[in-house]
């Protein structure tokens, strides 16, 4: 694993949520659709999400148990950061870069179906 990967892996959950709530609410998407995105992909329900948001974890302890992410993640497809999702290889690296992806959508107003892999 490389340093970078692990200095990303200790930030915190809350700072990272906070980014995104940031990016969706400049483009006119809401705290409720984030958390719809982000509890579809975790299935973590509203009120886990909201404990995760307020402790002090590290994204790491958020995205630990490989149980969580939703079977239909593998759907994401396509370019994060100039990465391939299909390609990488780390399993968080992946879980972290499903959850950028659909930020991105949430934020360039695709319709939540889409999003959601529906």
């Amino acid at each position: 694993m490389n340093k970078n990967n692990e200095r990303l892996y200790q930030m915190s959950w809350s700072k990272i949520y906070d980014l995104y709530l940031m990016k969706v609410t400049k483009k006119d998407r809401t705290k409720a659709e984030l958390d719809q995105v982000i509890c579809w992909l975790t299935n973590y329900d509203q009120n886990t999400l909201e404990k995760q948001v307020n402790s002090d974890v590290s994204i790491k302890t958020f995205f630990d148990d490989p149980s969580k992410i939703n079977d239909n993640a593998v759907l994401i497809t396509g370019k994060i950061c100039g990465v391939q999702i299909e390609e990488i290889e780390d399993p968080l690296m992946k879980k972290i870069r499903y959850l950028d992806k659909l930020v991105d959508e949430l934020a360039k107003g695709r319709k939540m179906e889409s999003i959601l892999r529906k």
